[in-house]
């Protein structure tokens, strides 16, 4: 598991419960005791010495510091100080959470909310825990691209399809791969100037390393959208953006909110390239614009 190195600021109070629950499925057990207890009540922790959190928790100073470093902070003294931070946020006045599962007698009406609020609060993790120097160096890789391609399988794959073809649209060349077979053989012709995406919400889909890894190996660069930061398909990733997810439970499985904030990181790609790319990017996307008005007129739809 990462730890913050020298130089790198550490997080924002409002990242950190985003950061808890991105890493919490990758920490030994004592580390999430520690983890949920400063997420869960970040006033009360910020109060706590190093050696009361440890008591609090069940666990050891240096469990405590470990677990500090790994959510991003140099140390317990940098910690204390977020979650001082994020527990004034919290009493700013901002409406409670809705906190309770789907259950399978819910009125619709308690459907919409509940999925309305893990959406909101999945993008808003997503928002706060993304590496933007991390993200602006992608979007200097796809701008200059020679090509591009895009794996991801099941609903990663519809992820992968929606960035391709929105790079299309603006005049790049993007390739969706959801064929494990399919990937590798293209990845093999990839070269320096290409660039190599990854969507996995696991970062442990092997139909999705394997071509990241032989596109890593011909040069090319490489991109890993993923929850798990610290995953294998890390290893072959030149840059990483992490996604946050909601709650998982019977009726709300990984794939429904992993994919609402893969798309957050997608849409940022797109418009951060399109931003680099204007000059050629607004004369490609009117083109496709027209080329396609026909199709959605009254006469076209009847042709």
């Amino acid at each position: 598991m990462k730890e913050i190195f020298a130089g790198e600021a550490p997080p924002a109070p409002a990242a950190l419960a985003a950061k808890v629950r991105t890493l919490a499925p990758s920490m030994t057990r004592s580390m999430q005791r520690v983890a949920e207890a400063v997420a869960g009540d970040p006033a009360g922790c910020a109060a706590l010495t190093v050696t009361g959190l440890a008591e609090l928790t069940g666990t050891s100073e240096a469990t405590v510091v470990r677990t500090a470093r790994l959510l991003g902070y140099p140390g317990y003294r940098d910690l204390r100080l977020a979650l001082a931070g994020l527990a004034a946020q919290q009493q700013s006045g901002r409406a409670p959470a809705v906190t309770a599962d789907i259950a399978v007698d819910d009125p619709i009406a308690d459907v919409v909310a509940k999925l309305a609020y893990d959406e909101q609060q999945t993008l808003a993790d997503t928002a706060a825990g993304l590496d933007t120097v991390q993200l602006g160096a992608a979007v200097t890789a796809l701008a200059a691209a020679r090509r591009i391609d895009i794996y991801g399988v099941g609903a990663s794959g519809l992820v992968a399809q929606d960035l391709a073809q929105k790079l299309l649209r603006i005049g790049l060349i993007a390739h969706p791969h959801s064929d494990p077979h399919l990937a590798v053989t293209n990845a093999v012709q990839l070269r320096a100037k290409d660039v190599a995406i990854a969507i996995t919400h696991s970062g442990s889909t092997g139909d999705v390393i394997e071509p990241l890894r032989v596109a890593f190996e011909r040069g090319a660069t490489t991109v890993a959208i993923t929850g798990r930061p610290d995953g294998p398909v890390t290893q072959y990733a030149d840059h990483i953006l992490t996604t946050s997810t909601a709650r998982e439970s019977e009726l709300r499985p990984a794939a429904m909110s992993s994919r609402t904030s893969q798309l957050l990181v997608v849409d940022c790609l797109f418009v951060g390239v399109a931003q680099r790319t204007y000059e050629t990017a607004a004369p490609a996307l009117s083109a496709s614009y027209e080329a396609l008005a026909h199709r959605h007129s009254p006469r076209g739809r009847m042709r």
